[in-house]
C-alpha cells in the first residue's frame, strides 16, 4: 500500500498532489500570523455580520471584525478578490483574522428591542465597515471554519458587550427600502441590484432581517441568504431574458481558484443545466474516478431546490443570466464545472459565481451548429482534464430536450 501523499510530502513539495501550495501549512501559517494579536477586549471595524444556522430558529449571530485593523472592507469583498485574482492563501489569511463575536438569539427577535441585533443590522446595512468596540467573555482561540456556501470565518467567542463608536454610512436607497415596511424582500433586493448594489451586500441585508414586509422580517442564516439572493436576482433577470431573441451557438471557457467552467450556449428558449464534475483525489472526491452531480431547469424554471448542486446552481445561473441580459439574447445553456485539486480549501459559493463570470468574460467561440460545438467541447475537456465528455453529454437533459420546446412562432 502506498502512503498518503501528505505523509510523503509533509508540506515540503506540494506539487506531489498537484497544488501550488499546501493547505495544511497555509492554515498553520495563518494561525501563527493572527493568533498572537487576539484580545478579549478590542476596538476595530466590522465589515459584516454572520448569521449561523445550527439550532435554528435559536441561532448564533456574530459580528465579524479583525482586531485593531483599519480599511477592513477588503476582508469581506468577494467581487474585489476575484477582480484582483486573490489566491487561496491570501483569502485564508484575511478571513482567519476575522473574530466572530457572537451571541445567541431567536430569528424573530428582530421584531423586538435588542441592542446586539440592532448593531448587527447597522453593520449589514452600512456601505463601509463600522467602527466598533468589542468586549468578549474570553480571549478567542484560533479556528478557521470553512464551508462550500460561505466564506471562511475565523475564531469565535461569546460577546459580552458591544458598542458602535461612529455613525454608520448607510446609503439613502438602502434606507428607503429598509424604512418601507410594506415592500417585499424580493422587490427590495432587485430594486437595489438594479441600482448597482452587489449580491454580497444584498445577502447581508437579507440575513440581518432589514428588508421585507414588517411582520415577516427575521434573521436568515448567512448561507441561506446567499443562495436566496442569487435565486431572486436570477429570476428577476430571467423575466427580461425571456423576451430576447435566440443566441447563436457559442462557448466560453475560463477559471478561478481551480474551478474551471466550460459554458455552452445553444439557440433555443431558456433552459439551464449544470454539471459539477469532481476530479479524482480532490477534497470532495477521494476516489480514483471522476464523479459529477447535476441539476437543470426548463423555460419556466424550477419548482424545487437544486439539491445536487445546491448554492452553486443558483450562483452560476445568475452569472449566465447577467451575460445573456448584457447580450440581449436568450438560449439553452449547458454549464460544465470541473473542480480540480487546486481548489484545496472550500471558500464559499461566491467562488462559483466568480469563476463563471470570469469564463463569460473570455472571448466567445462561435459554431455553425451543435455538432461542431460539442466536438470542440469533447476535445477541450479531453486535453485539459483527460476526461471523456460523452459520459456527461449522454446524460444531459438539456441536450435531449433541445429543439423540442414549442414556440408561438411555430403556429
Amino acid at each position: 500500500m502506498h502512503p498518503p501523499p501528505c505523509i510523503k510530502c509533509k508540506g515540503r513539495t506540494p506539487e506531489i498532489c498537484g497544488r501550488s501550495f499546501c493547505p495544511i501549512t497555509t492554515k498553520a501559517e495563518s494561525m501563527f500570523k493572527v493568533e498572537k494579536n487576539f484580545k478579549q477586549d478590542f476596538f476595530g471595524e466590522s465589515p459584516a455580520p454572520f448569521i449561523g444556522r445550527f439550532s435554528y430558529p435559536n441561532i448564533f449571530v456574530g459580528l465579524l471584525s479583525p482586531i485593531e485593523v483599519k480599511d477592513t472592507w477588503v476582508y469581506d469583498a468577494p467581487n474585489h478578490w476575484a477582480k484582483e485574482n486573490y489566491g487561496i492563501e491570501s483569502i485564508v489569511d484575511l478571513r482567519s483574522a476575522l473574530v466572530n463575536s457572537r451571541f445567541r438569539t431567536n430569528v424573530k427577535d428582530v421584531q423586538t428591542e435588542n441592542k446586539f441585533i440592532d448593531i448587527s443590522k447597522e453593520i449589514g446595512m452600512a456601505s463601509k465597515p463600522v467602527d466598533i468596540e468589542i468586549n468578549l467573555s474570553a480571549k478567542p482561540r484560533f479556528r478557521l471554519n470553512t464551508s462550500a456556501e460561505t466564506a471562511p470565518v475565523g475564531p469565535h467567542a461569546a460577546l459580552k458587550k458591544a458598542q458602535i463608536t461612529s455613525n454608520p454610512k448607510i446609503h439613502t436607497k438602502v434606507d428607503k427600502v429598509v424604512s418601507d415596511i410594506d415592500f417585499k424582500a424580493t422587490n427590495a433586493l432587485t430594486y437595489l441590484y438594479d441600482k448597482k448594489f452587489d449580491e454580497n451586500f444584498l445577502s447581508k441585508l437579507l440575513s440581518v432581517g432589514t428588508v421585507g414586509v414588517k411582520e415577516q422580517r427575521k434573521l436568515v442564516p448567512t448561507r441561506w441568504s446567499i443562495t436566496a439572493t442569487d435565486d431572486m436576482l436570477g429570476k428577476h433577470i430571467l423575466d427580461e431574458v425571456h423576451d430576447f431573441k435566440d443566441i447563436d451557438y457559442c462557448s466560453y471557457f475560463g477559471f478561478y481558484l481551480g474551478n474551471y467552467y466550460l459554458i455552452l450556449m445553444l439557440p433555443d428558449k431558456w433552459g439551464y443545466e449544470l454539471f459539477e464534475t469532481y476530479m479524482p483525489n480532490t477534497s470532495w472526491n477521494l476516489s480514483k474516478e471522476i464523479n459529477y452531480t447535476t441539476d437543470s431547469e426548463g423555460f419556466y424554471g424550477r419548482k424545487t431546490y437544486a439539491e445536487n448542486c445546491a448554492g452553486g446552481y443558483y450562483s452560476v445561473r445568475l452569472a449566465i443570466l447577467e451575460k445573456l441580459r448584457k447580450m440581449k439574447r436568450q438560449g439553452s445553456v449547458l454549464a460544465l464545472r470541473f473542480i480540480t485539486g487546486e481548489y484545496s480549501v472550500p471558500l464559499g459559493v461566491w467562488v462559483t459565481r466568480a469563476a463563471a463570470r470570469k469564463a463569460l468574460q473570455q472571448k466567445a467561440i462561435g459554431f455553425e451548429d451543435k455538432s461542431y460545438m460539442l466536438d470542440y467541447a469533447r476535445k477541450l475537456v479531453k486535453k485539459r482534464f483527460g476526461y471523456d465528455l460523452d459520459n456527461i453529454l449522454r446524460n444531459s437533459v438539456l441536450l435531449k430536450e433541445f429543439g423540442k420546446q414549442v414556440r408561438l412562432t411555430d403556429f
